[in-house]
């Protein structure tokens, strides 16, 4: 049975620190962010911060991306590996 991308992410959540740590980093970009968002009056330095936060929260979800295909292809040797195996015997 194909392991679906959720519960990838969710392993990693539970199992990666470092997956953690990203995932943890996006979503207090994200909630800065929204909190932006809620001010009814924006200067200067708040366009800047929107525009620097929206860039690390793609940063980060990249780099998490990256590491969800990496597991994937992980998960995806090992299972022919194990093909390979059960032909064999």
């Amino acid at each position: 049975m194909p392991i679906t991308t959720h519960d990838i992410r969710q392993a990693l959540l539970e199992n990666d620190q470092e997956f953690r740590r990203l995932a943890e980093e996006h979503s207090r970009c994200e909630c800065q962010l929204q909190d932006l968002v809620k001010q009814s009056y924006w200067n200067v330095e708040d366009l800047a911060l929107e525009v620097s936060l929206k860039k690390m929260k793609l940063l980060l979800k990249d780099q998490m991306e990256l590491i969800v295909a990496r597991h994937r292809q992980n998960q995806t040797v090992i299972q022919v590996q194990l093909r390979q195996r059960e032909v064999h015997y």
